[in-house]
This record gives structure tokens, C-alpha cells and sequence, in this order.
């Protein structure tokens, strides 16, 4: 797919908690004595003034500043969507309080988007398509996730939390140029909530074939062939994350190398952040990349389906780089003082 005006990144953002819990101390009580040790040896953890809507303003307000002076200011934005499958109310947008906050109300598009881990890129494709349509001058797309998982559960070892944000518009003004996108979906239940359930439920080794790598290969495929490429071509490549295996076995079926997706691999140092993964690692790469870069960018969310895009770095790249990198959130870490610490922060122990 591609937008009939060209459309870039015009700022981008993250954030990640400074908080975080080692997986040790998890296993200490869920895991028999000898098992192997998880893939992630710690995971981000939101502190108790810390949920999505407050995580989407910080790297909303980086992605702003980023964008230079190329913008009329903030009335540019016409559309705002946060992508998230944690927002902390059951029944309200998330996205009108982050569009307040950011002082671009009233007169813009607000809406929450739910696809599971690929909310974020749903709400990349939604701004895409707004900007390339003229139909607004940039609009920001947001994915954050204060992950969900049962104690005890295999999620619990990797489901972290923070995300990014990024504004688009036209791609004169822009850092990254999306040079096309795709998405394919398909009604394959791995991963779901039901109403009234605390934490969502998985497939197991099904999270992994046919879903996970069904989509996201398939994505990857059909945007290579649309865009005429080959791995080769590509500076850095982005997957999505629920373990570092997934990303590796997948980049190399697709012929990615190591070097390749190393820089946006942040997984194993904060976990994965459910609709924020992949957006985290895009902005991880865009803070190492050099103009005339290609990044290659795939999401995955379970229900399923994936979205792949294309981007081209510019020139810009060099002087929009104000503000905290992903490895300056990452490196600003505190351990929480034990188990029972992260599970009073996270409200799963229930006294009523």
C-alpha cells in the first residue's frame, strides 16, 4: 500500500519505566529448582503514578519536540490514536486525555486502538493514511502498554511496559519516509481477555506457528515483494518481540542477519511491551541511523495479524535527535525491592 502523497516520520518518542523486576525472583516462586532460566532477565515495571495514558504524553511531548520547526506549531495535528490493550479505563478514550494534555484539542480525531501487540502499528497505518490522503498535516500515532499477566504465568517472564510514539506528515518535513506498507490479518484466537477477566489467556507453543510467524513472515514477504527488495537492502530490521528467539528465527527465514536486527532487539533488557514492542525497537533504530538508511518494520498482534513498512531515513535524522534515546530509558533502571514489591505495584494482590 502506499499513501497518494508521500508521508514520513516527522518526530518520534519513547518512554519505559524506570522501575524494573528481575525474572530471578519471579521464578524463585512460580518455578521448580532446575529449570532453564527465562529469555528476559528483567522487565520494565510502571511506578504507581505510571500508566498508559501518562507513559504516551512523555513520548508524545519528544516526538513533538523532534519535529522540528517544519511544522505550524501543534494545530498542524489533526488526528491522534494511542494503541494499547492496558488503558486504565475500561470505558473512556485514552486518546482525549493525551491530546489534552498535549494541548491539541478540540478540534481533532481522538480514538483508542485495541489489535492486541500490533494496536501501535494499527494506529501507524491509521496516520499514514490520514496524512497521505491531505486530509490532515500530521497526525500522531502512539503505542504503550502497561503489559498484563497472570502470577505465575509464562507471560509474567516477559510481558514488560513502556512504547513510542511518532508524528506524521508530509515527507518533506520528515526523518524517515514510509516508502509502503501492508498488513495481513486473519481470525486465528492465540491470545484474548474475555470480559470480566482479569488477565488474558494464550496458546502456548500455538502463539508461536501458526500464528506469530504465519503473519509476520507473510507481512514481511509481501511488502519486500511490493517494494521490490530484499533483506539485504536493509540498514536494520524491527520485529516484534515476545522473546528474542521469535525475532532471531524469524529475521533469519526472511534473510536478515544478526547485525540487522541487533540494535532494535530491546526485548531482553526491559521485556515486551505488548502494542509498544515494535515501535520501541523503530525508535531505538532511528536513534543509531544514518540518513539514506533503509529500516524494515514489522509488528505482530495476536487475533492476528501483522503490518510491515518500509522507511527510508533522510537527512533530517541528524538534527532531530534532541531529547532521551531508548538506551537512556533503558540505563536509568531500579530494581524493585522483590516479587512481592512488583505484585503490590501491579494491584494483582486482591484483599476483597
Amino acid at each position: 500500500m502506499r499513501a497518494s502523497r508521500a508521508v514520513g516520520i516527522a518526530g518520534y518518542g519513547a518512554y519505559v519505566p524506570r522501575l524494573r523486576v528481575r525474572t530471578a525472583d519471579i521464578s524463585a516462586t512460580w518455578r521448580v529448582r532446575g529449570a532453564a532460566a527465562p529469555a528476559v532477565a528483567e522487565k520494565s515495571v510502571p511506578a504507581a503514578d505510571e500508566d498508559v495514558v501518562t507513559m504516551a504524553i512523555e513520548a508524545a511531548r519528544t516526538a513533538l519536540e523532534r519535529s522540528g520547526a517544519g511544522l505550524a506549531g501543534i494545530d498542524a495535528i489533526g488526528a491522534i490514536w494511542v494503541g494499547t490493550e492496558s488503558k486504565p479505563y475500561a470505558v473512556k478514550p485514552s486518546a482525549t486525555i493525551v491530546a489534552e494534555a498535549l494541548g491539541i484539542t478540540p478540534h481533532v480525531v481522538a480514538a483508542d486502538m485495541e489489535f492486541a501487540c500490533k494496536a501501535g502499528s494499527e494506529a501507524m497505518q491509521a496516520a499514514v493514511a490520514f496524512v497521505g490522503s491531505s486530509m490532515v498535516d500530521a497526525a500522531l500515532a502512539i503505542g504503550m502498554d502497561t503489559a498484563q499477566s497472570k502470577p505465575g504465568d509464562a507471560l509474567e517472564y516477559t510481558a514488560g511496559c513502556g512504547g513510542a510514539a511518532y508524528l506524521f506528515a508530509g515527507a518533506a518535513e520528515s526523518l524517515a519516509v514510509v516508502e509502503a506498507s501492508v498488513s495481513h490479518v486473519t481470525d486465528t484466537p492465540d491470545f484474548f481477555r474475555r470480559e470480566a477477566a482479569h488477565y488474558p489467556e494464550h496458546g502456548g507453543r500455538f502463539t508461536g506457528e501458526p500464528s506469530y510467524f504465519k503473519h509476520t513472515l507473510a507481512a514481511s514477504r509481501q511488502l519486500l515483494a511490493e517494494v521490490g527488495g530484499a533483506a539485504k537492502d536493509y540498514a536494520h530490521a524491527v520485529f516484534h518481540q515476545p522473546v528474542p528467539k521469535f525475532v532471531e528465527k524469524a529475521a533469519a527465514e526472511l534473510g536478515f542477519t544478526p547485525r540487522q536486527i541487533r540494535t532494535g532487539l530491546v526485548a531482553p533488557r526491559m521485556g515486551n511491551a505488548y502494542a509498544g514492542s515494535s515501535l520501541l525497537g523503530l525508535a531505538a533504530v532511528l536513534d543509531v541511523a544514518r540518513p539514506g538508511d533503509r529500516v524494515f518494520f514489522c509488528s505482530y498482534g495476536s487475533g492476528a495479524g501483522s503490518d510491515a513498512f518500509s522507511f527510508r531515513v533522510t537527512e533530517r535524522i541528524v538534527e532531530r535527535r534532541r531529547g532521551p534515546s531508548v538506551v537512556d530509558y533503558l540505563e536509568r533502571r531500579r530494581l524493585v525491592d522483590g516479587y512481592g514489591h512488583y505484585l503490590r505495584l501491579r494491584g494483582k494482590i486482591r484483599r476483597s
